[in-house]
């Protein structure tokens, strides 16, 4: 996705065009939005049981792919440390796609998950600006933006949620050479994760805001420090020094994010089972905690969406947005579960079809409703 610099003067044009009252769009009844009733129970804890199955299987299979064994071969891990792919040469390589995919989600966040809504909202397509918004049925959406900020951190800091640059990490590789530098990039990926939290709650009523513009312009920043400054920086590093970063960023970042992305995961189908063998208002609490907790190694692995998560189809299996909401009532009224499932011989139609009704946030339309665990009222 290519990015868009948004200067004071596109700041100042998209304020007067976007809603000048503070309260943010009003909330609309999601036409495809049903509530809970007995007659359709069974078939909602199935559904909740097959996608939280599915989750757990791609999280495992995410791992396994990196740990264990990748197309029948070497884990991906050591293929990526000792650089022996096509793909990936040399360290120099690796460290391109570490840096890019920084980039790449700063971008994203912007651009897309922030920007996009704006841009609808601004245009006068209100309804559609709403839709727009990613893990609005949980109110989640700005956690789920500052956590791919996090995952920015963590690639560079080389550990997951640490505070400070690690040894053997860019940052502290950089450090040495350039602190100006390092500086300068940790104050951007401060700027971005504090300029999200500044948005209020939740992103989804206050869409037309100077702090989503604020937003929009640190994630810029950010990725135009990691483009333009840290990757040719970074890429001038002798390459026994990024050998060494990369086989800490693997060790310290990707791998440990993947181990508590399975973790969690498991425990939100351990949740999710005894929703469906016991529903009520507290076991629909629960599985919504355990997909909030299992929903943030997910974004934390944002900055390094390449290998086997892409390659699998792993991304869209368990991040599709946005949903497809009539064909998930349609799957609800049918229990025909058969549509969650794709192969490698269907079209890419029908595989983007199907993976539209799997994954966190068909799991998050089932077990929230208006930012909050869904309840029975029968």
């Amino acid at each position: 996705m290519k990015s868009i610099r948004i200067t004071a003067a596109v700041v100042a044009t998209l304020l007067l065009s976007a809603c000048s009252s503070s309260e943010g769009p009003e909330q609309e009844e999601e036409t495809n939005d049903i509530e809970i009733t007995q007659a359709n129970l069974s078939s909602w804890t199935n559904y909740m049981r097959q996608v939280s199955n599915l989750l757990t299987t791609d999280a495992d299979n995410l791992l396994k792919a990196w740990t264990e064994s990748y197309n029948g071969g070497a884990p991906f891990a050591t293929q990526f440390k000792t650089h022996s792919s096509s793909e990936y040469p040399s360290a120099t390589s690796a460290i391109e796609e570490i840096v890019d995919k920084c980039a790449e989600i700063a971008n994203e966040v912007g651009q897309a998950k922030i920007g996009d809504p704006y841009a609808l909202y601004a245009a006068g397509r209100t309804q559609e600006a709403l839709y727009a918004v990613e893990s609005w049925y949980s109110w989640h959406s700005r956690d789920d933006y500052t956590n791919n900020i996090r995952s920015i951190r963590n690639s560079y800091f080389g550990g997951y949620d640490v505070t400070s640059a690690q040894s053997g990490s860019l940052s502290a590789a950089i450090a040495l050479t350039d602190p100006a530098l390092d500086s300068e990039v940790r104050n951007a990926i401060d700027a971005a994760e504090r300029s999200i939290q500044a948005i209020q709650q939740p992103f989804r009523n206050n869409i037309p805001s100077a702090q989503s513009l604020s937003a929009m312009e640190a994630c810029a920043d950010l990725e135009e420090t990691l483009n333009l400054k840290l990757k040719p920086a970074a890429t001038a590093l002798p390459e026994a020094t990024l050998h060494s970063i990369v086989e800490a960023y693997v060790d310290n970042v990707v791998v440990p994010t993947y181990t508590l992305l399975a973790q969690r995961n498991a425990a939100l189908k351990a949740s999710v089972e005894a929703l469906c063998a016991a529903p009520s208002n507290a076991t629909f609490e629960t599985a919504a905690n355990a997909w909030m907790s299992a929903r943030e190694p997910w974004e934390k692995s944002e900055a390094f969406l390449f290998g086997p998560v892409d390659a699998m189809g792993l991304d869209p299996n368990m991040d599709s947005w946005p949903l497809d909401q009539a064909s998930i009532i349609q799957i609800l009224n049918s229990g025909n579960f058969n549509d969650l499932n794709w192969s490698d011989g269907d079209s890419d139609d029908a595989i983007e079809a199907k993976q539209g009704v799997r994954g966190f946030h068909t799991l998050e339309f089932l077990l929230f409703l208006n930012g909050r665990p869904r309840t029975l009222s029968f």
